[in-house]
């Protein structure tokens, strides 16, 4: 039987410099090669056993800045609980001030605002209300649990115990914990000026299905998007986000459905309305994925799961009730969606005309 992996105590489910485990005798530099530690950046390691998703990698991120640095865009939206906001491959967005002077670097993108962020205040933001702290540890997003809060800065999010925090510990070890709160404490952008941040700095087909999320979950309303737009008017990137945030539905139910519904509006057919209700004659109410209830013609969108038996009877059932109550309904697969998508407004925009629209 294979030896099993040795793993200090100290460092068992963290990430840390190696540098600091080899200087205080925890490992060797023999060790920290063997499979039981993954290298995640240059002097920065985690326990292999870690999952490998975006909240690791900005576990790694935080012991390569200084502590000022503030988790933001995508990165504070995967932190909120928006698992597709952001993979273990993408790069960690950081909004730091001017004064700081650090450079965007392999794998951390950093941002710059003045001498100090301008960021709304913590008060009557959603991660306030409904306190968001989650604690990063080895679950996948979603999974990560609220947690007691504790002080927090005014410009950014709560620091709550629940949050990540880099430990130094007494020997100097730099230590993101799961559990512990202190100095260096791991910190995100509020919701609204996370979603802010995503609609200036990603292209709209990645920002607007985070947007979407973030309405979807509640973390942010309508009223939050206006606040933070009318907050940073004047800031670079303010049209922008204005015009991503006016694509945005909070009803949507999966990245590629904002997506096809945006390319949809981009090509020039009506907006859309996400997951409208239609009542049937029965009582029955159906949600179809994408509808324009004045044509009475839908789109429903086919991703992968509908290749499951189960689901495949559920939604041509579905279908059947509304063809029987006299609507057009389209199916667009992914497939579709990403390679034959001219077809399909082709398609789309017939089912309209033949209802009645006119450009």
């Amino acid at each position: 039987m294979p030896p099993q992996p040795s793993r200090p105590a100290a460092l068992a489910r963290q990430v840390f410099r190696g540098s600091e485990a080899v200087r205080l005798g925890l490992l060797s530099r023999h060790q920290l090669r063997g499979a039981s530690w993954l290298r995640l950046r240059q002097d920065v390691y985690a326990d292999a056993r870690l999952h490998r998703d975006h909240g690791l990698a900005c576990r790694a991120a935080v012991l390569r800045l200084p502590p000022e640095a503030v988790l933001a865009g995508p990165s504070a939206a995967y932190l909120l609980g928006v698992e597709h906001a952001a993979s273990f491959t993408d790069d960690v967005h950081v909004l730091v001030p001017r004064s700081a002077r650090i450079d965007s670097q392999p794998g951390i993108r950093v941002h710059t605002l003045g001498a100090a962020p301008a960021l709304l205040p913590v008060g009557g933001g959603p991660a306030t209300r409904a306190g968001t702290g989650r604690t990063l540890d080895d679950h996948p997003a979603g999974s990560w649990t609220g947690a007691a809060g504790a002080a927090a800065d005014p410009a950014f999010g709560p620091a709550t115990a629940g949050q990540g925090a880099v430990e130094r510990t007494a020997a100097g070890l730099g230590i993101i914990d799961a559990t512990a709160a202190g100095v260096g404490a791991l910190r995100w952008t509020q919701p609204a000026q996370a979603a802010w941040e995503t609609a200036v700095w990603l292209e709209p087909f990645e920002a607007v299905p985070i947007v979407d999320s973030l309405l979807g979950r509640g973390l942010v309303t309508w009223d939050d998007l206006t606040a933070v737009t009318e907050h940073n008017a004047d800031r670079p990137g303010g049209r922008r986000a204005r015009w991503v945030f006016g694509l945005a539905d909070g009803g949507a139910q999966s990245p590629p459905e904002s997506q096809l519904r945006l390319r949809l509006v981009l090509a020039g057919l009506p907006r859309p309305v996400a997951q409208h209700p239609v009542r049937l004659a029965s009582g029955l109410i159906l949600h179809p994925d994408l509808a324009w209830p004045a044509f009475r013609v839908a789109v429903e969108y086919d991703g992968h799961w509908h290749a499951d038996a189960e689901q495949l009877h559920r939604d041509r059932q579905r279908l059947n009730h509304l063809v029987g109550a006299g609507w057009v309904v389209l199916h667009v697969t992914s497939r579709r969606l990403h390679r034959d998508f001219p077809a399909v407004v082709r398609e789309v925009r017939a089912a309209l005309v033949s209802r009645g629209w006119r450009r």
